[in-house]
């Protein structure tokens, strides 16, 4: 994670110095805050990067010597199908055409995207898959 960290820490200060340029030549306020948001979203990554490089040391991956039993055995749970995505994105449609017709479709969007979210985030909660 060391080396990725650098890698986005590298393109975080090119867009911190690309947005400086722009800043000082453009002035244009959407360009600003795209590289703005930029700087900031390499900055989360490589910070994210170097915390779990700090926290778990190197990876088999970064290691010349590392062998390929290294990395084996079980690596996480993966869920079977299932149809929450299906109701959140049709939850976030909902909210996106209550903008342009009203509060009230905005209101049913935000509950239909709510029970889509929380369905994803606590469907297997407890289960562990085999």
């Amino acid at each position: 994670m060391k080396s990725e960290a650098y890698l986005f820490g590298g393109v975080a200060v090119f867009f911190l110095l690309t947005d400086a340029v722009y800043i000082l030549l453009a002035r244009e306020p959407a360009g600003i805050a795209a590289l703005t948001v930029s700087c900031f979203m390499a900055s989360v990554i490589s910070f994210f990067c170097t915390v779990n490089y700090r926290r778990k040391g190197l990876r088999p991956e970064d290691r010349p010597t590392a062998e390929i039993h290294e990395r084996a055995g079980r690596i996480d749970f993966f869920p079977p199908e299932s149809g929450h995505p299906a109701v959140t994105a049709l939850g976030v449609t909902v909210l996106a055409v209550g903008l342009v017709y009203g509060a009230w479709l905005f209101a049913i969007g935000f509950g239909i995207f709510a029970i889509g979210l929380l369905g994803m985030v606590f469907e297997f909660v407890g289960r562990e898959g085999d």
